[in-house]
């Protein structure tokens, strides 16, 4: 079949990107003038090309009604659905000109002209069928303009997959709608995409964020800015596949308009916001940055203290005289909303400090932030107090900021300095937990905290060490195993005071309570083994460690555990070297390491 495109008085029915909406609508309108013409001089199957130019015509008709349509609502339609439907349209229109053509040219008598006359009649009722097809996608496109978008309908062109149809709908209705209907569209388009993965990228790939973001912007309908947001939420959750979207909203200026609703939005706005912060920041590094350039920790911060301030009188002075630099807008506390219920208001801070801890996962510059805005003061002042969600999102906050500090010296220096009003708050606080939580949930992120700060503690500190020795008998396995890394982390070699460490936890009984620990979990020993060995360097000369009968425990298990660990073998060789030379007469029994 001939390329339509070959015919110079036909426009090219190949749509590029650079047309406009505008431009892509006349190319099937300019063609199906064309075939209107061309059946008119048919010299063949003339009944048949009547009938398809009167379907042409009918076509051309609502293409024509679409442009109008268009014309009117430009600068707020969603252009995606329609340039792929009009994409289908200039195909159809482009076979019934070929057909047409070919009855204008065709000619021949007998048998050679009843069987070419036999195979048109099968592409007619193909083609009629085609056009049919085209003309109910651009009649339910007429319907969904006038009706706002809440038509559920299913237009031709997505009969295969229904699910495209409603995305495109709800897209319409949050465009065309009034404000209840654009609320129940968001939510909708949230529910589509809780389903799978394939969902969400539909969403993005039609057209379906840039509205929902418009809608968030708007300030003047709460309800609607919860249900954009909570569908956003559900559009970049839970899947390691969503930094493609996540990147999208970036590079379509989310942040900025997120970080503004915010703070201006009423509170039951801030709660899905700060949701939505935190369900970008969980999903990518470069979310987190943007968040915190576009100063996200500013509304966070002062939402999370807006109870706080009211007992500054009650001795919480360092936090008030610090709101200046958070930002704090007093204004919080003359909120719009009339439900101003106690279960709101722990709701904006459950959401904002699970955005802090989101934020704060691996970033630098969010703990910076945090630390510098005196966000962490606030985390900590939290903590005694807080429900249990929102208790556990301030831990969490401290313990991403602990871990990233532990691997930054200048933020350790300068947040968690034993000086610092912050860092005195955080280890009362963190102590507290681990002196009195017996959940693991509370214990876990505190331990963590504590151990990613250990090389900032000077060398005498029972008060520290001896909560975490104490849980070494833990029932729980993973607060146990925690408890060990922690302790490890305050005698390894890059720890500066790890002799005077080493000696606390000799002096509280910890040596006999970690061999107890690693007689019952042999899954874990590796860790707990490492603690050894460093603990046999620093204070070798113990009597404490050969009563336990340290230096035979590191033989025994140092063959299966270096086998799975070759690269501890040069620690476990300095290790029970190092025994050695206090135990006289045990070496004579050593196995060789042999790796």
């Amino acid at each position: 079949m001939k390329s339509l495109n070959s015919n110079s008085n036909i426009p090219n029915s190949k749509l590029e990107d650079e047309k406009s909406l505008k431009e892509e609508l006349l190319i099937p309108i300019l063609m199906a003038d064309q075939v209107m013409k061309m059946a008119q001089e048919a010299k063949s199957s003339k009944l048949e090309c009547h009938e398809l130019a009167t379907k042409v015509e009918i076509l051309c008709e609502s293409l024509r009604c679409v442009v109008r349509a268009v014309e009117a609502n430009h600068k707020s339609l969603n252009d995606i659905p329609i340039r792929r439907m009009v994409r289908e349209v200039s195909k159809n229109v482009e076979k019934t000109f070929t057909l047409v053509r070919r009855c204008k040219k065709q000619g021949g008598i007998g048998v050679l002209k009843h069987m070419l006359t036999m195979r048109c009649n099968g592409d007619f009722r193909k083609v009629c069928n085609l056009l049919e097809s085209s003309n109910g996608d651009m009649l339910w496109l007429l319907n969904i303009f006038e009706s706002k978008g809440t038509d559920l309908s299913i237009p031709p062109i997505a009969c295969n997959d229904p699910i495209l149809a409603l995305v495109w709908t709800y897209i319409y209705t949050l465009q065309l709608g009034n404000p209840s209907d654009r609320a129940e569209a968001a939510t909708e388009l949230g529910s589509i995409a809780k389903i799978n993965v394939r969902n969400k990228f539909i969403i993005m790939e039609e057209g379906g964020v840039l509205p929902l973001l418009k809608v968030l912007k708007d300030s003047s309908f709460p309800e609607c800015q919860i249900a954009a947001s909570n569908a956003l939420v559900n559009i970049v959750s839970d899947d390691d596949d969503q930094q493609r979207i996540v990147r999208f909203l970036i590079s379509n200026l989310a942040v900025p308009a997120i970080v503004q609703a915010l703070s201006d939005g009423v509170f039951r706005v801030r709660v899905s916001v700060a949701n939505l912060v935190s369900a970008m920041a969980d999903q990518d590094l470069l979310a987190r940055e943007e968040f915190i350039l576009a100063n996200v920790t500013k509304p966070l911060v002062s939402l999370l203290s807006i109870d706080n301030v009211i007992d500054a009188r009650n001795g919480i002075h360092s936090l008030v005289l610090n709101m200046s630099e958070v930002g704090y807008d007093g204004s919080i506390c003359r909120e719009r909303e009339a439900d101003q219920s106690p279960e709101l208001r722990n709701d904006v801070k459950v959401s904002c400090a699970k955005a802090l801890w989101k934020l704060s996962k691996g970033c630098l510059l969010a703990c910076k932030k945090i630390t510098e805005t005196k966000g962490l003061l606030c985390l900590a002042k939290i903590i005694e107090s807080a429900s249990d969600k929102l208790k556990l999102n301030c831990l969490m906050a401290v313990m991403e900021i602990a871990a990233v500090a532990e691997s930054n010296a200048a933020l350790r220096r300068n947040a968690f300095r034993s000086t610092a009003p912050a860092a005195k708050e955080v280890l009362d606080k963190l102590l507290k937990v681990v002196r009195e939580e017996s959940d693991s949930k509370f214990l876990i992120p505190a331990i963590k905290s504590i151990g990613s700060l250990a090389k900032n503690f000077p060398g005498k500190v029972p008060h520290v060490i001896g909560p975490l020795i104490s849980h070494l008998r833990n029932r729980d396995l993973n607060v146990a195993r925690e408890i060990v890394v922690a302790l490890e982390k305050f005698v390894c070699d890059d720890n500066y005071n790890r002799v005077d460490h080493s000696k606390i936890i000799l002096e509280l009984d910890g040596i006999p309570k970690l061999m107890r620990w690693l007689q019952v979990n042999d899954h874990q020993q590796v860790h707990g083994l490492k603690l050894l060995c460093y603990l046999a360097i620093n204070v070798g000369n113990s009597k404490v460690l050969e009563q336990e009968h340290v230096l035979i425990s590191l033989e025994k298990f140092a063959h299966s555990v270096l086998a799975q660990n070759p690269d501890l073998k040069e620690l476990f060789g300095k290790a029970i070297d190092h025994l050695t030379l206090f135990q006289p007469g045990v070496h004579y029994y050593r196995q060789p390491l042999g790796l």
